[in-house]
C-alpha cells in the first residue's frame, strides 16, 4: 500500500515537472512576438491555400482568351500572365508546391541526416569517419551549383526538385546531431545503461536520440525556409516546377522581361511577396522555438 502510495507521488511529481516546463515554454514562445505573428501568417497561408481553390473555383490551367496579360479587375482580382491565366488561382496552387517542396524535402533531409549522425556520434570509429567524411564532400560544393547539376541529370520536376533539396541537406542535420550525439553518449544516465546490459539501439532510441534532438527540431524551421527559396531560385532559372504547374518561382520567371518587369508588377510582385513573407515567418517561428526551449541556445 505504501509502495503504491510512494509510486503515485511520484508520478505525480513527474506530471507537475513537465506540466511546468511545456507551460514555461509555451510563456517563453508567447513573449516572442514576431514568432508569434510568424506562426499566425504561416498558420493562415496553410489555411487559405487548402480552401480557398474549392471555395472560389480557382483553376490555374485555363486561360481566358480575352484577358492576355489583363491587369487586377473584379473578374480577375490579381489580373492574368500572359496566356490568360488567373493568377490568383497560380498564387494560391503555387502556395501549395513552394509550401509542399519546402516541407517534404526538409523532412527527407531529417530522415537521412539523424540517423547517420546518431551512428556517427555513437558508435565512433570507422562509421564516424565514413559518414562525416561524406557530409564534408557534399558541404565542400557550393550548394545551389549541385543542386543544379542534379536536377539537370534526373530532370526538373516538382519531385525531383524536393529529392535533390532533401538528399542535399542530409549533412546538416547529421552534424548537428552528431556533436550533441558526442556530448550524451558521456552522460552517466547512458553509462548507466550500459552497464546494467542495455542494448545498443534501446539506449540510442530511449536515452541519446530524446536528449540531442531539441536543436535539430530547431533546425527543421530554418532548412525549411532555405528549401523553400532553394526552390522558387530553381523555378525562376527553369530548372525546377516546370509549366504549366504552378510555383512562386517560376511565377517570377517572367519578370525577366523588362516589359513585365517595368509595366506589369502585377506578374511578379504578389508571389515575390508572398515569398518573401513565407520565409521571414518560418525563421522567425524558429527563433520563437529556439528561445523557448533554450535561451541560451545558438544555431
Amino acid at each position: 500500500m505504501k509502495g503504491d502510495m510512494r509510486m503515485s507521488k511520484q508520478t505525480g511529481a513527474e506530471s507537475n515537472v513537465k506540466a511546468t516546463y511545456f507551460r514555461n515554454v509555451l510563456e517563453r514562445f508567447s513573449a516572442h512576438k514576431l514568432a508569434v505573428a510568424g506562426l499566425i501568417i504561416l498558420f493562415a497561408e496553410i489555411i487559405l491555400v487548402l480552401v480557398l481553390p474549392p471555395l472560389l473555383h480557382l483553376d490555374p490551367y485555363t486561360s481566358d482568351p480575352i484577358a492576355f496579360g489583363a491587369s487586377p479587375s473584379a473578374e480577375h482580382v490579381l489580373g492574368t500572365d500572359d496566356v490568360g491565366r488567373d493568377l490568383l488561382a497560380r498564387l494560391v496552387y503555387g502556395g501549395r508546391v513552394s509550401l509542399m517542396v519546402g516541407l517534404l524535402s526538409t523532412l527527407i533531409s531529417l530522415c537521412l541526416g539523424v540517423p547517420l549522425g546518431l551512428i556517427a556520434g555513437f558508435y565512433r570509429k570507422l562509421p564516424e569517419v565514413i559518414i562525416m567524411r561524406i557530409a564534408d564532400i557534399f558541404m565542400s560544393f557550393p550548394a545551389m551549383i549541385l543542386v543544379l547539376v542534379l536536377v539537370a541529370v534526373v530532370g526538373p520536376s516538382v519531385w525531383s526538385v524536393t529529392l535533390v533539396i532533401g538528399v542535399m541537406g542530409w549533412p546538416q542535420f547529421a552534424r548537428l546531431i552528431y556533436g550533441n550525439v558526442l556530448s550524451v553518449r558521456e552522460k552517466e544516465y547512458v553509462e548507466s545503461a550500459r552497464a546494467i546490459g542495455t542494448k545498443n539501439l534501446d539506449i540510442i532510441i530511449k536515452y541519446v536520440l530524446p536528449n540531442s534532438f531539441t536543436p535539430v527540431l530547431i533546425a527543421m524551421t530554418f532548412r525549411t525556409a532555405q528549401a523553400i527559396i532553394m526552390e522558387s531560385s530553381l523555378s525562376f532559372l527553369g530548372m525546377g516546377v516546370q509549366p504549366p504547374q504552378a510555383s512562386w518561382g517560376n511565377m517570377m520567371y517572367d519578370a525577366q522581361s523588362i516589359t513585365v518587369l517595368s509595366s506589369r508588377p502585377w506578374m511578379w510582385v504578389p508571389p515575390g511577396l508572398c515569398l518573401i513573407l513565407t520565409v521571414l515567418s518560418i525563421n522567425f517561428f524558429g527563433d520563437g522555438v529556439r528561445d523557448a526551449l533554450d535561451p541560451k541556445m545558438k544555431i
